[in-house]
């Protein structure tokens, strides 16, 4: 059984271009795993293995890799006797905003993060997505600034806005030697040496040196930082630092950084250049040494199936009863389904059984596998701690729990995103027809974010996602892997609807037909959501509340009525399109002993529904996007006058690398074809990002439009 201690499961995140792919695949060139290494450019990268990551030189998939890494190391080499190896499984991550979800679900099963930053852009839109991200399940986290070869770097710089725009405690490591062209070297604040690495060997060894005599007392200055940033965690080290600092040692330092990382308190930030082959040595040794082994992590939480209210945990052991969790649902050419998991804890055998949670049925895993990338490596069992992928399976998906059959638990879903954008497709021929349901229901299941429906005055079928690209991909996808030929409409933007006021409402269904008839009747209250409730609930959109005395309705049927008003939310009363943020309070009612039944309730809630939307004044809602231009500043006129054409709220603008980054708030109804304007604008010099931000309600001229279009008075 494999020590728990020696095992690290961490990704890799950061917004778009900061070097993830290039920094994973030095990690793997590192630990021997490739003898090669792949760049992003060249379209040959290990992990980017789909046919659209290489043409577009980004990430669009989450992949997992597996490595051993010896720890500690002698300037680059094993320390023969002393050394011990280190298991690794690594998940490499996208940055576009539109495949966030695969952000989202690695950082549900992981136990550390390196977030990486480009030290000449520092903190990015989607940096502070994916901190945001770990911060929900909190996950402890490594800085590493990257790209500090480049002009304009600056590693402080970038540590300083870590602490203003996230909000988090970043203490450096080490400081730099030289940027831009003369970067180096590090000096390491724990040892106070510095450290210049060998190019001819591509990094992999290292010289250690004395502090350049230009930066000794910024170095003393930023380690007495550290140390008193850490002091907390250790009594001894804070007594040491009062009376003498120099007394502390370097395992304490180590020891203290460790507590305060996992403890979510401080954030370890180091620098490097992946592409130049400096730092990831350093920065997989700090690994090791801070981030926590799942043994370092609580036991994990669930509920009964049978009771939600009851909690259960689970250790990280490997005698304890299985549970996993299933985060990712992939579709091989050559095996098959495959279903991404991770064991938080028991031992599962390749060919035994386990319990869908969610569907109630045993699944058979027939192969576990070890994934390099688009690789699969077959393994006899899988434990408690460790991340494989199951073969064989009739019905798992994204999100399911897997566990021994004699000891049911549930283990908390991940954040899945509200898709803000749809197209129309159609297939082109007759042929294509049923390719395209068999296309689109693997691609729903590998992509959560991803949802279909049939338009049901046009018959058309919608896919609605998370972006352009996002809806670009799939259909290139469905065109090239499942060989469907579809045509395509124009995006459409994915409105919500939402209640100004709370009224009141009472709804009786009354249906004889002869022999047993329906009867229910129902008191209710329609509105927005209390404040208070959504601070809680961040992630949940319907409030109910019973309050419901003196049995005038039966406890038994009060689920009904909670699903029928649920279900009702999907098509809203003013353009059919979903509510957000309703709440409900059934307050009286009446039924009849022999016609009331649950489907009476559900039916008389929808019912009802429908009657007292119309009547709490509701509002249309747009999804805003927050955009970030960087321009050349001769150009700010032009791109500041176009974003506000757009409905754009400025947010701020900032200075970057010697370019002017302009912040604001724009409708994603506006910002269809941006790139190509801002090309065209700016002679192809500026750059933007744009992601989800929230739903604002639309201004009346558009929301009549919205609705007018709905309702079939204008055509599409």
């Amino acid at each position: 059984m494999a020590d728990l201690k020696f095992q690290r499961n961490f990704g890799i995140a950061a917004h778009i271009d900061a070097g993830k792919t290039t920094t994973t695949e030095r990690i793997l060139r590192y630990t021997g795993m490739i003898h090669r290494t792949g760049e992003t450019h060249e379209g040959s990268a290990t992990t980017d293995y789909m046919d659209q990551e290489r043409e577009r030189g980004i990430t669009i998939t989450s992949a997992a890799v597996s490595c051993k890494w010896n720890f500690p190391t002698d300037k680059g080499k094993p320390i023969q006797g002393a050394t011990k190896q280190y298991s690794f499984n690594i998940i490499d991550t996208p940055g576009h905003v539109d495949f966030t979800v695969e952000v989202e679900r690695s950082m549900r099963v992981l136990d550390g993060l390196i977030a990486l930053f480009s030290a000449v852009d520092g903190v990015e839109p989607q940096s502070e997505t994916v901190w945001r991200q770990a911060n929900r399940y909190k996950v402890p986290r490594i800085g590493f600034v990257n790209k500090m070869d480049r002009q304009g770097a600056d590693f402080l710089n970038v540590v300083k806005q870590v602490r203003e725009m996230l909000g988090s405690k970043a203490v450096p490591l080490q400081l730099p030697i030289g940027a831009e062209d003369s970067f180096k070297g590090v000096v390491d604040l724990i040892t106070m040496k510095g450290i210049e690495w060998h190019a001819e060997t591509e990094g992999m060894t290292f010289d250690e040196v004395e502090i350049p005599a230009d930066m000794l007392e910024e170095a003393k200055e930023w380690r007495a930082e550290l140390v008193e940033a850490v002091a907390e965690y250790d009594d001894a080290l804070m007594e040491k630092f009062f009376d003498n600092p120099d007394t502390i040692t370097e395992d304490e330092i180590h020891e203290a950084i460790r507590k305060a990382t996992i403890d979510l308190s401080i954030v370890p930030m180091m620098c490097g250049s992946s592409f130049k082959n400096k730092g990831v040595q350093a920065a997989l040794d700090a690994v090791c040494r801070y981030l926590p082994s799942p043994v370092d992590i609580d036991a994990i939480e669930g509920t009964d199936p049978k009771d939600p209210e009851k909690k259960l945990t689970r250790k990280p052991d490997a005698k304890e009863p299985f549970s996993a969790l299933a985060f990712k649902i992939i579709t091989d050419p050559f095996v098959g389904r495959l279903a991404f998991f991770r064991a938080y804890s028991g031992h599962l055998d390749a060919g035994s059984y386990v319990l869908n949670v969610r569907s109630g049925k045993k699944e058979r895993i027939s192969r576990i596998m070890k994934m390099f990338a688009n690789k699969q490596n077959p393994i006899d069992f899988i434990e408690a701690g460790d991340i494989g992928a199951a073969v064989g399976f009739k019905e798992i998906k994204t999100g399911d729990t897997l566990c021994d059959e004699a000891h049911p638990i549930v283990l908390e879903n991940m954040f899945i995103p509200e898709p803000v954008i749809s197209i129309a497709i159609e297939p082109k021929t007759q042929a294509d027809v049923d390719k395209m349901g068999m296309a689109i229901s693997k691609l729903v299941e590998e992509d959560p974010t991803l949802r279909v429906k049939t338009d049901e005055d046009t018959g058309q079928t919608i896919l609605q996602g998370m972006g352009e690209l996002h809806l670009e991909i799939i259909v290139d996808r469905m065109r090239r892997e499942f060989k469907v030929e579809v045509n395509q409409g124009a995006p459409q933007v994915a409105y919500k609807e939402a209640f100004n006021a709370t009224v009141e409402h009472r709804e009786t269904l009354k249906k004889q037909t002869g022999g047993r008839g329906k009867f229910a009747d129902i008191q209710f209250s329609i509105g927005p959501v209390d404040e208070d409730w959504k601070k809680e609930n961040p992630d949940k959109s319907f409030q109910f509340v019973n309050d419901i005395f003196g049995g005038s309705i039966p406890r038994e049927f009060v689920p009904a009525i909670q699903k029928g008003f649920e279900s009702s939310m999907t098509n809203g009363v003013l353009a059919n399109y979903p509510v957000d943020n309703m709440k409900i309070r059934v307050f009286d009612g009446s039924f009849h002993p022999v016609d009331s039944d649950s489907m009476s309730f559900e039916m008389c809630a929808k019912q009802g529904f429908r009657e007292a939307a119309k009547k709490a004044k509701p509002v249309l809602l747009e999804p805003i996007m927050k955009v970030e231009v960087i321009t050349p500043e001769q150009y700010m006129g032009d791109v500041t006058g176009d974003l506000n054409r757009r409905r754009g709220m400025m947010e701020g603008m900032d200075t970057r690398a010697g370019a002017q980054v302009i912040k604001s708030k724009v409708p994603l109804s506006e910002m269809f074809g941006y790139v190509t304007q801002l090309r065209s604008l700016t002679s192809g010099r500026a750059s933007s990002t744009m992601e989800f931000s929230h739903y604002n309600p639309a201004p009346n001229n558009i929301a009549e439009e919205v609705v007018a279009k709905a309702k079939g008075k204008i055509s599409s």
